[in-house]
């Protein structure tokens, strides 16, 4: 049927034509110009391909990128044809004559226009649309892959008895198509109702009838798949209340439903559903009727009855029947939210014990003796040390560690030692001069672990290394030191082609090597070397002569960061730490499957539940989620990332984690079999630290199994602030080998103290088995004190440390000069029915610009000690006999007194020293200190000699007798 319109087109004008060259020119530059934009967008996409196969996780990404591309050609082109079509048949069924009116014959204007470009204006909208909606489609891949592959829970939700997988696999995809079906159905009405409009099938001022009958009938039929959409949103929508969020006045956040919503809006929803399906009929029904009074009724009846059935009555049901009688209504539901919720972190099993607070023991003595096994009490901060690390252990300037170095077990001699360890990483900004050769190909790589024991200080409060100098020496034997990948290594690198790299430096001068691992991309290829010139920006890659046909190019090279591109359905724990295992230097990094979907399961936010005062001051070790609010967590899988070739194995951890399960599906041979995991692995897997901070979280209020007391809030804890500082950020969990209650033998232990809602004084102690390969591991354990009376928290007793009066002076002697003091780890250790608080005290001043140990701070049962070492702080608090020396109602420690005259002359020369220590200390004259430390540690043990001696003489024993000061094993 031809358009209407038509006239004379008036006369041509000609315009002046570019000259041919001109025209040459210029399209040589457009070809060009497309060809540069190809080739960007190729460099990327060629990029990534050739470093998962440097990887071996080549299936990943081809797994990924076809899923992305099938989904957006389907969903691009059904959205495309929906669109299209409507436009088309709008078209098609145009009236053949429009109305004489002044409306008509504005729009015979447009009709005119656009008539020899109908065609190509068609092509443009579906194209735009079909792109904007196959882009989306896209990026819901992963809704895809978890509902394609998705694998039963064995678990039903209380309400519709369905299959947790329902929630957690089907549903996200059911509701992905609704959506993309109403964006579908309004985008092609109004395409429809547009064409229709302007080829004369709607009308507004024109006379006779509104719209033709085929205009009516084409919109009723889209305005009742509209209509049909939400019917079924009302459906899903019954299911959805399983998971759905809401306030809970009396729980705060709340998951799943409540009275309300069992007896107020699910009936609710499935009459809505009903009136739905019948208005959508009456809209199909207009095809014969050709008018659009009835579904007009229908339709307004249906908003109505949503607003009164699915508003007004749930209002007056929640006001009329749950609030006069709320904790009865409501307890059945919390109960269901108990359990769910338990079960979905993890915490189900949590064994509850109550714990009197105060010790049961009166003989001290022996109490001094369980001080010594109830903990292998860590001096060495983690947090605090890494700058002593540095100045003792970095050798040269190009090489640091990181901020917070980690907490690790190692055995010797068959005992098993809490130990911090951190690597030498590279440091650009130390290297003596940064231009693109040494920053990318001289030096590449850091060199060698550093370790100390966690438990012990020299006598000028250094770490005792057990593993230090360069090359690395010690107690970890033999091992490949190079280290290529690491939390500090954010840049490229290219390696193994002419340019030498630095290796290390020795008394005999600088070793230089070139990698032979085969990690990284060959850039062998000039096709390889444009495309990393273009996607890093760097055209020096293309045309250097420091690149040979060996070159191979590093990058991505954080563990976190090659975990997460594996695995990106995985969540990433925020603290990757080192180990050496079988002659390598492992990363290992905790990952953790997560669902949004667990019927009846509160929500948590990854991000601000794994904070704490160690995220605050350092972001590389906030957790990389995948999905931030979630109600469902495991540690399913262990990574491990080798520090030399950047190797990445996934270890499947939780055997029966249904996601991971999902997920091993959609990725075939990607995680490998726990039984994979080799023994020497094993000692040093560990429980992770933010999986335990989500779990804590939740066990501030879900401690509890008893519904009446959920209700009452009387119950609910919190996680203290960290007392160490002033960051107002919560106090993060302590790894501390611990025995606890009952228990015969110490574990390693994962640890946090709760607090009641808004007060300072203690209400539980928690902890959980983190020792990997052991029986207990993951089991959490909470000691619960007593609420009729008072147990001091961490916050009051940081206040008790800083408010006696001979701690505060020694403190302020301390801080004399330009001395700073940093507090350690508050550690808190069960301890005979009472609580054992320790924390070191480090000092940095001086010529020092690294922390020292110079203090220990403990307290029990009222009783608190501030001295030189643990053993003497242990000894003043539980007033033990035989001490090495008797302790100072100042928190120093005095030589004793003899007969003997030689040995009161070196008395005399201790105290002297003694003197002269303390007055160094007041003026932060540190090398003055150590000497006079040095020279009091000369005395005693003349002393001790003397007396010994004497007491051969007269055949007594001897007497009290200081001992020296430990040695460090490792030397700065």
């Amino acid at each position: 049927m031809p358009d209407r319109g038509g006239g004379p087109t008036g006369p041509r004008i000609r315009v002046g034509r570019p000259s041919r060259r001109v025209r040459t020119l210029l399209m040589t530059l457009g070809v060009l110009a497309v060809l540069a934009m190809a080739f960007v967008m190729f460099a990327g996409f060629w990029t990534d391909w050739l470093w998962y196969r440097s990887v071996h996780y080549s299936s990943v990404f081809t797994t990924t990128l076809w899923t992305k591309i099938g989904l957006f050609f389907v969903f691009g082109l059904l959205m495309a044809l929906s669109v299209g079509v409507n436009i088309w048949l709008a078209h098609r069924l145009r009236p053949p004559l429009s109305a004489m009116s002044m409306e008509q014959q504005s729009l015979d204007r447009y009709r005119m226009g656009i008539a020899p470009y109908k065609t190509w204006l068609l092509l443009g909208i579906t194209s735009l649309v079909g792109l904007i909606a196959g882009a989306s489609a896209s990026g819901q891949w992963r809704t895809w892959l978890m509902w394609v592959n998705g694998v039963p829970f064995h678990q039903k939700d209380p309400q519709f008895h369905l299959d947790v997988a329902f929630y957690a696999f089907d549903l996200p995809w059911y509701r992905f198509l609704l959506g993309f079906g109403f964006a579908a159905a309004v985008l092609s009405l109004i395409a429809a109702a547009l064409t229709h409009y302007l080829y004369g099938g709607l009308r507004i001022t024109s006379p006779g009838a509104r719209a033709t009958g085929a205009a009516t009938g084409h919109l009723s039929v889209l305005l009742g798949i509209f209509v049909a959409l939400k019917a079924v949103a009302y459906w899903l929508d019954r299911y959805g209340l399983a998971v759905k969020s809401s306030d809970f006045k009396a729980t705060g956040n709340w998951t799943g439903l409540r009275y309300v919503d069992a007896n107020a809006y699910l009936p609710a929803k499935t009459i809505l559903f009903c009136i739905a399906v019948i208005c959508a009929l009456l809209f199909f029904a207009t095809l014969w009727r050709r008018t659009w009074q009835l579904p007009v009724i229908g339709f307004g009846l249906m908003v109505l009855s949503a607003i009164l059935i699915g508003g007004l009555y749930p209002a007056i049901v929640q006001k009329f029947q749950v609030q006069p009688n709320e904790q009865a209504k409501e307890a059945p539901y919390v109960e269901k939210n108990l359990k769910a919720t338990r079960e979905a972190y993890g915490i189900d099993g949590t064994k509850v014990t109550d714990y009197p607070g105060t010790s049961n023991t009166k003989d001290k003595a022996e109490l001094r003796d369980d001080a010594n096994t109830a903990a292998s009490l860590r001096l060495m901060d983690p947090n605090i040390v890494s700058p002593t690390f540095q100045q003792l252990q970095q050798v040269r300037n190009y090489y640091g560690f990181p901020s917070n170095l980690d907490v690790d077990r190692y055995t010797k001699d068959g005992k098993a030692q809490d130990t911090v360890i951190g690597l030498r990483e590279l440091n650009l900004q130390g290297i003596p001069k940064n231009n693109w050769i040494n920053d990318h190909f001289r030096y590449t790589h850091g060199y060698g672990v550093v370790a100390a024991k966690g438990t012990t200080a020299d006598s000028e409060g250094r770490p005792v290394f057990t593993e230090y100098n360069l090359p690395s020496k010690g107690d970890l034997g033999t091992y490949q030191q190079q280290i290529y990948y690491g939390e500090k290594t954010t840049q490229y690198s290219i390696v193994g082609g002419p340019q030498k790299e630095i290796d290390y430096s020795d008394d005999s001068g600088e070793k230089t090597t070139s990698y032979k691992g085969k990690s990284g991309v060959s850039l062998s290829s000039p096709i390889n070397r444009a495309a990393y010139a273009v996607a890093f920006g760097e055209p020096q890659i293309l045309y250097s002569g420091a690149i040979g046909e060996e070159s191979r190019i590093l990058y991505n090279r954080t563990p976190k960061e090659r975990v997460e591109a594996v695995a990106p359905w995985l969540t990433i724990d925020g603290d990757a730490y080192p180990a050496v295992v079988d002659g390598k230097i492992q990363w290992i990094v905790d990952a953790y499957t997560t669902t949004n979907g667990y019927p009846y399961a509160s929500r948590t936010t990854l991000g601000d539940t794994t904070a704490d005062s160690l995220t605050a001051a350092n972001n590389q070790r906030a957790v990389v989620a995948q999905q931030n609010q979630v109600n469902y967590i495991r540690n399913s899988v262990k990574a491990t990332v080798d520090a030399y070739t950047g190797e990445v194995k996934l270890y499947q951890w939780d055997t029966k984690d249904p996601v991971l399960k999902t997920w091993m599906k959609a990725f075939p041979n990607t995680v490998k079999s726990k039984d994979s995991i080799s023994p020497s692995l094993m000692d040093h897997l560990r429980y992770p630290q933010d999986l335990f901070k989500v779990q804590r979280e939740l066990l501030t209020r879900y401690h509890v199994k008893d519904a009446q007391t959920f209700l009452s809030g009387s119950e609910v804890w919190q996680v203290p602030d960290d007392p160490t500082n002033k960051s107002g950020s919560a106090v993060p969990p302590y790894y501390l080998s611990m025995k606890l209650p009952g228990e015969t033998a110490q574990s390693f232990s994962l640890t946090t103290t709760m607090t009641p809602n808004g007060r300072d004084n203690l209400s539980a102690f928690v902890s959980v088995n983190a020792e990997a390969g052991k029986s207990g591991y993951g089991k959490i354990s909470i000691l619960k004190l007593p609420t009729g009376r008072t147990v001091d928290g961490p916050k009051r007793v940081q206040s008790q440390f800083n408010s006696e009066p001979s701690i505060a002076e020694s403190i302020r002697l301390l801080k004399g000069g330009d001395s700073d003091i940093e507090y350690g780890n508050l550690l808190t250790v069960p301890l005979d029915g009472g609580l054992l608080y320790v924390e070191p005290v480090y000092v940095r001043g001086g010529d020092l610009k690294y922390p020292l140990l110079r203090k220990v701070l403990v307290t029990y049962g009222g009783s608190t000690a501030f001295e030189d070492t643990l053993d003497k702080a242990l000894n003043k608090v539980f007033g033990a006999e035989g001490s090495t020396t008797p302790p100072s109602d100042e928190g120093t420690t005095k030589p004793p007194t003899s007969s003997n005259p030689t040995v009161q002359e070196a008395l005399k020369d201790a105290q002297k020293a003694f003197d002269q220590g303390q007055e160094a200390l007041k003026k932060g004259d540190w090398p003055a200190y150590g000497q006079a430390q040095k020279d009091l540690e000369d005395a005693l043990k003349r002393a001790e000699d003397a007396q010994t001696k004497a007491d051969k003489t007269s055949g007594g024993s001897a007497g009290d007798s200081s001992k020296s000061s430990d040695k460090s094993s490792g030397s700065g």
